[in-house]
């Protein structure tokens, strides 16, 4: 900042000397003109905005100056009568017309209103934290959320309206986890999503927009909607960024560094983030089986012990490049890595029919673990002369390697069952290219016609080896190993039209896609070849009541398709009795999605609430079998993912956000919802008998969340996050309510160029995943999993050349596919 601050006095200075010679020796004292400029809605300072006086005769500047870290200003003029433009990026200018300056003084108090009122677009700002609402989504800023500070992005997604994230990392919207997750506009490379998320430190997020129901622009992907994840990427002129520590309990050592050099016409930014984590859990299974006439026949009890631990690096560098005033180029280079270890423990406790205890034995599964990802982005973008008139073309090349290495010992101890070792050895590989050009044309105004392209290919090679150790030397068990190649090529056109009359906004959509997918499994020489065409309308009409209150009805046709371990039919053989197999003769599911949505925003209170339902045919459903196996004397289960007829989902989501005083902010969701599900299933048992299973379930659930942000004297800050995920049926059993509490507290020091920041994720440890389920005549059981106990973090965080109210100064550069050209 202090480079910056050197430039423009040498600016100002050549001005002033320019000035004086164009005007001749002056012949009267100068005057000194001073004044405060801050932002409109929260009266913050805004520092280095710049104030240019001007004749209004010969527009050229006379002189000028900047605001300090206070938003102060004091600049010297000759009496005369100026034209005072104040300015300040992404704020709207503010002009002085006709300025007579006659003797020394103040302009007083000068607000600048941010630049963000285009067609029916709402702008809420608390703080730090903005949200966002436009036609087709919400933008929720991270800001300052001290739940997250040590974090990863999972717990920031947990932290969104309507956005939840179980144990296992799987990611829900409105209760639907058929969704597409994003990065920087952008298909995640990983195999992984769920692990990839937890790799990624909470400090590198900018912001999360929310897409519940997707315009025809954006990938028809993801029945319950998109998550868009933006990165950090400083755009403060000279060199300024953020260092941040962090340590925890259980172990998190955690380092991450933000780095921005910005020039003229050039942008560098780098982000570098690493983290050694430990994640310890624990589970239990106790199930209960049947004879054939329902009389119990014994019971088995499964203790589970789960330690995790993980070294990840995050490291991303790249540059924008403003070639002229209206083309840009954006390059960036991101690499992440993660080595683990997983250590799974199993007790199993045997009893009769009249739980007399019998005797127990052990499985051990070791695993290593290792993830090497890297992907290159590149974003052109051309700028016409007509506003908002430009051409975009993004280019994304990833590869992505996963080795798996498990080591999985039986012990005896008292039963009769035989001891085992097996070695399981997984290499997953995907490569994946992204090309896509979209163009945009302003055709009047508060209108505007968008049409693009997208090419989407992706190549995921999956070996998958078991081999049992017999006499010390591993020998492949072919019956479990398999090598899984599925190749995807997905072609996709669309256009859209917005347009705003009187007080309605309309955006009219349809998207084109054509699918190719092949599904190989090479050890068994079978191959499954599906291509589809599908076309994907979308409409979104806006009524604007007022400039602080509007309606909107959405519609859309979604497509969720499946992958990787859903369609392996090889087993995940990591328990004995419980085992999982994909199912490579799954169809997609479609969904069309309805939304009725309201937004009043009051001077303390802004009220959002929804109505939505989804219908959606094809659902994916996972259904426990009966294998013919037993482990003793107890029956192998199978789950395995199966196409039912349709599902329903009616819902209804409530945002509240509260300010009832200055130093106390509050905001909650609510969504309820209500889902049936018609489906029949006809299959083949183990002894040859044709079985048929009703699957018709309906159930209602909800999902609760509440934030409580208060200023403590000595500026404190204390946050509080409290969530509650009901309890939900199915035709196979039920999952259990689960409630959570989050803490948070921060403190400035060195003059707001630091924070320290003290967190516990779930406080009372009660984060716990609990199902009960059951098969007729077979068996019922209880279980529990906690994948993840109580977290503490201790957060320090640096600021150098940044001040704390820093806010981005310039739009991004590129588009991708998580930017909505059509402002809402």
């Amino acid at each position: 900042m202090k480079k910056s601050k050197l430039i423009l006095s040498i600016l100002f200075l050549f001005l002033s000397v320019f000035s004086f010679a164009q005007q001749g020796p002056p012949t009267k004292q100068k005057l000194k003109i001073t004044g405060k400029v801050v932002e409109k809605n929260s009266n913050q300072p805004l520092e280095y905005a710049t104030l240019t006086f001007k004749n209004p005769k010969n527009p050229k500047a006379l002189s000028g100056g900047i605001t300090n870290s206070k938003g102060e200003f004091e600049i010297e003029v000759f009496p005369g009568v100026y034209d005072i433009t104040i300015e300040f990026i992404s704020f709207k200018p503010t002009e002085i017309k006709q300025k007579n300056i006659q003797e020394s003084g103040s302009l007083g108090l000068i607000q600048l209103e941010e630049d963000a009122s285009q067609l029916n677009e709402v702008v809420i700002r608390t703080e730090k934290t903005t949200v966002e609402i436009k036609l087709d989504k919400k933008v929720y800023n991270v800001g300052k959320d001290l739940i997250v500070k040590g974090g990863t992005v999972s717990d920031v997604l947990d932290n969104i309206p309507s956005v939840s994230v179980d144990g296992e990392g799987i990611v829900s919207l409105r209760g639907n986890d058929n969704i597409r997750i994003l990065i920087d506009g952008k298909p995640s490379n990983a195999i992984n999503i769920a692990e990839a998320l937890k790799q990624i430190p909470a400090d590198a997020i900018d912001k999360v927009e929310v897409i519940t129901n997707p315009s025809a622009r954006y990938d028809a992907e993801g029945g319950g909607g998109i998550l868009n994840i933006v990165l950090k990427k400083g755009k403060n002129q000279g060199l300024n960024g953020t260092f941040i520590g962090t340590i925890g309990h259980p172990e998190n050592y955690g380092a991450n560094l933000n780095l921005n050099y910005k020039t003229k016409d050039l942008n560098f930014f780098t982000t570098v983030g690493y983290n050694d984590r430990s994640n310890p859990g624990n589970g239990l299974t106790n199930t209960q089986y049947y004879n054939s006439d329902g009389s119990t026949k014994d019971y088995i009890n499964e203790t589970r012990d789960l330690q995790r631990t993980g070294k990840s690096l995050n490291s991303n560098f790249g540059f924008d490049w403003d070639i002229t005033p209206t083309t840009s180029w954006t390059n960036s280079i991101n690499y992440r890595k993660n080595d683990g270890k997983n250590t799974d423990t199993v007790l199993y406790d045997y009893y009769d029919a009249n739980y007399l205890y019998l005797f127990n034995s052990s499985r051990t599964n070791n695993e290593k673990t290792q993830s090497d990802n890297f992907e290159y982005n590149s974003n052109f973008v051309q700028k016409f002369k007509k506003d908002g008139h430009k051409l975009s073309i993004d280019g994304s090349f990833s590869k992505n390697n996963d080795l798996n290495d498990g080591l999985i010992q039986d012990e005896a101890l008292s039963s009769p069952i035989i001891a085992e070792t097996q070695e399981t050895y997984t290499d997953q590989s995907q490569t994946r290219n992204l090309i896509q050009a979209d163009y945009v044309l302003p055709t009047g105004e508060g209108s505007q016609f968008e049409a693009g392209y997208k090419g989407d290919f992706s190549n995921l090679t999956n070996d998958y080896q078991v081999s049992d150790i017999e006499n010390g030397i591993p020998v492949r068990n072919d019956t479990l190993s398999n090598t899984l190649e599925y190749i995807e090529k997905v072609n996709a056109v669309y256009a859209q039209y917005g347009f705003k009359k009187s007080k309605f906004s309309y955006l009219l959509g349809l998207r084109f896609e054509n699918s190719n997918i092949d599904v190989n499994q090479l050890a068994t020489s079978e191959f499954n070849n599906k291509k589809y065409n599908n076309f994907f309308p979308s409409v979104f009409i806006t009524y604007e009541i007022s400039d602080k209150s509007n309606l909107a009805l959405n519609y859309s046709k979604r497509i969720t398709r499946p992958r990787g371990r859903f369609m392996n039919p090889f087993i995940n053989y990591s328990s004995k009795i419980n085992i999982f197999s994909g199912n490579p003769n799954l169809d997609p599911s479609m969904t069309d999605k309805f939304d009725f949505g309201f937004l009043k925003i009051w001077d303390k209170l802004t009220f959002n609430t929804s109505m939505y339902f989804e219908n959606t045919t094809d659902v994916f459903t996972f259904v426990r079998l009966e294998t013919g196996l037993f482990e003793g004397t107890v029956p192998v289960i199978l789950s395995t993912p199966i196409n039912l007829a349709d599902e329903q989902k009616l819902g209804f989501d409530f945002t509240l956000n509260y300010t009832p005083f200055k130093w106390w902010k509050i905001n909650g969701n609510l969504n309820l919802f209500y889902v049936k599900t018609n489906g029949d299933y006809t299959y083949t048992d183990y002894t040859g008998k044709e079985v048929y299973e009703n699957f018709d379930s309906n159930s209602t659930s909800w999902f609760a969340r509440i934030n409580s942000r208060v200023t403590l004297p000595y500026k404190i800050d204390w946050q509080t996050n409290m969530n509650y995920m009901g309890p939900q049926s199915n035709s196979q059993g039920k999952t259990l309510g689960v409630f959570g509490v989050n803490l948070g507290f921060s403190k400035d020091i060195f003059k707001d160029k630091a924070s320290l920041a003290l967190n516990v994720n779930d406080l009372f440890n009660s984060r716990i995943r609990k199902v009960d389920s059951y098969i007729p005549n077979v068996m019922s059981s209880y279980g529990e999993m906690q994948f993840r106990q109580r977290q503490i973090n201790l957060s320090f965080t640096y600021r150098f050349n940044k001040q704390k109210t820093d806010k981005d100064k310039q739009p991004k550069k590129g588009q991708g596919e998580g930017e909505s050209e059509f402002p809402g």
